[in-house]
């Protein structure tokens, strides 16, 4: 792998085009509601090559939108865990009427680009005197490169289905178990029937029993359009930590994360984690055929908030293999 050198002076000068977060005001004490809007310093990142190798210049600009004149700023830069900023902390002299912006100049060693979907985070924080009387102000900026999976069917990495006559091609538990297409069937779980759960209409994976049709969650970023004030997931745990946090993000650039979890397929409490149980089948395929018929194996519901008046774009889910997901829909 080539790597690029950070040198000093750093004199490579290099943007380009990508996805903008617009930076929004962090604030260290509560601030009254009609004055929110306008005692407010702005802190925005430039936009950073991930084309590396390569020396990325960043300006973070910082502009004095409150009342007061700011004075004593010093700005921040960091990237992701061990990419090097020089200098990392920058100070800014004078002071800046209502209105007037400051920038400062940074230089990060960007390393040789990955394949597939990437999400960079970039983060620059100001301190300064005056201004809002905030003391302190962070801007953050998202760039990504590749494309999210089409969709979750694109993204099915396991066996969980099979039928009771083949049951060696599941593997869901990682000990070769899985469902019975049969019980499933049963249970009213046929290939692309829609499930009603926690306000979102969702689909059963509509593939053949034996092939492959659900995910087991590794931070995988999956396409998903609409708006609602919720975002469903079907689906079930292996283990009894199948918990985790997916982010989503919307058009406008922006994001909100939430946290949520499944019961192990069998023998959790159907409650935990505060999922919602969908439904249960007696018994599962064992390598050696069907078996376990007084056991039950379930398929549960959970969901996350989401900001109603934004569009998703996609949803980067868990990084948590022990969480499976059949399907995932936005409820209104």
């Amino acid at each position: 792998m080539r790597t690029a050198r950070l040198i000093n002076p750093l004199r490579a000068a290099v943007a380009a085009a990508v996805l903008f977060v617009p930076a929004q005001a962090a604030s260290a004490a509560p601030a009254p509601p009609a004055a929110a809007a306008e005692s407010q310093t702005e802190v925005t990142v430039s936009p950073v090559d991930l084309d590396g190798p390569v020396i990325s210049t960043v300006k973070v600009t910082v502009k004095n939108s409150a009342p007061q004149r700011l004075r004593s700023l010093r700005v921040s830069f960091a990237g992701p865990v061990g990419w090097a900023v020089q200098p990392s902390v920058q100070s800014v002299s004078g002071s800046f009427a209502t209105g007037a912006s400051a920038s400062a100049t940074f230089h990060i060693q960007v390393p040789e680009k990955r394949s597939g979907f990437v999400i960079r985070t970039f983060t620059a924080t100001a301190t300064y005197q005056g201004g809002d009387g905030l003391g302190t102000a962070t801007g953050i900026r998202t760039d990504r490169s590749g494309s999210p999976q089409a969709n979750l069917a694109a993204a099915y990495n396991g066996v969980a289905i099979t039928d009771e006559s083949a049951t060696t091609a599941g593997n869901y538990d990682g000990e070769g178990n899985s469902f019975s297409a049969q019980k499933l069937a049963a249970a009213g779980l046929t290939p692309g029937a829609k499930v009603d759960a926690l306000g979102a209409t969702l689909t059963w994976p509509d593939v053949p029993a034996g092939t492959k049709d659900n995910v087991a969650s590794a931070g995988q970023a999956v396409s998903l359009a609409g708006q609602g004030s919720k975002l469903v997931f079907l689906g079930s745990g292996v283990g009894s930590g199948a918990t985790g946090k997916a982010t989503v993000y919307y058009t406008d650039g922006t994001s909100t994360t939430g946290s949520f979890g499944f019961p192990n397929w069998s023998f959790d409490p159907v409650d935990a984690h505060g999922a919602t149980l969908v439904t249960s089948t007696d018994g599962r395929n064992r390598p050696d055929g069907y078996g376990n018929a007084t056991v039950k194996y379930s398929v549960f519901a959970h969901s996350i908030a989401l900001d109603p008046s934004r569009t998703v774009e996609f949803v980067v889910l868990p990084a948590n293999g022990n969480v499976h997901l059949f399907d995932m829909a936005i409820a209104s």
